[in-house]
């Protein structure tokens, strides 16, 4: 199974780039897909960009990976 993780591009240069999601912050890349810039909701797998997300869709997305996480440590049951 692949999981792709919503990160917002928050540096740019070239095709690298930086990607923050709570806090964390990962160095990227974004060879697959033309025009993503700072500001920018993205999917990210192995380290490239390989998507573009709406706010809304992403936000909500990392909500429910938020979900499965507390869920899976004991920490909800519903």
């Amino acid at each position: 199974m692949c999981l792709g993780i919503p990160m917002i591009i928050v540096e740019k240069s070239g095709n690298d780039a930086v990607a923050e999601s709570s806090g964390v912050r990962k160095n990227i890349r974004l060879d697959l897909l033309d025009g993503a810039g700072i500001g920018d909701y993205v999917l990210i797998h192995a380290g490239y960009a390989i998507e573009r997300l709406d706010e809304q869709e992403a936000l909500e997305t990392l909500e429910l990976l938020r979900q499965v996480y507390r869920a899976g440590m004991g920490g909800e049951t519903s």
